[in-house]
């Protein structure tokens, strides 16, 4: 296994997330959304775990403007604004190879162990 846990130290579910796999005794890498965020080519594998790009955008943000925009442009253009705006991913995204998941998906993860 080779977890990653894309999320921000403020954000609970995160938080939830390193605490479930840490539990469990499983290493994992955590990347800080706010100093580090996810590659063109990472986001691109985890919008094709998770099923799309709709998935992927927090509702609550914070940045309403951001999420409003983003909802109105078209496919291409959503993509690599979500890329540069990436505040605004649900919380906590986590890899395991070519699996991922959005938000906290305990029931998920235990099928991976």
């Amino acid at each position: 296994m080779n977890i990653q846990i894309f999320g921000t130290k403020k954000s609970a579910d995160t938080r939830k997330a390193e605490r479930f796999f840490k539990e469990r005794g499983i290493r994992f890498q955590f990347v800080d959304l706010n100093e580090k965020g996810l590659s063109k080519g990472e986001l691109t594998s985890v919008m094709q775990a998770v099923g799309g790009l709709n998935i992927l955008i927090d509702e609550k943000a914070k940045d309403q403007d951001m999420v409003a925009l983003i909802r109105y442009l078209v496919e291409e253009e959503r993509f690599e604004k979500l890329l540069e705006n990436q505040q605004i991913l649900k919380q906590p995204v986590v890899r395991n190879g070519k699996q991922a998941t959005v938000g906290y998906c305990p029931d998920v993860w235990k099928k991976w162990e």
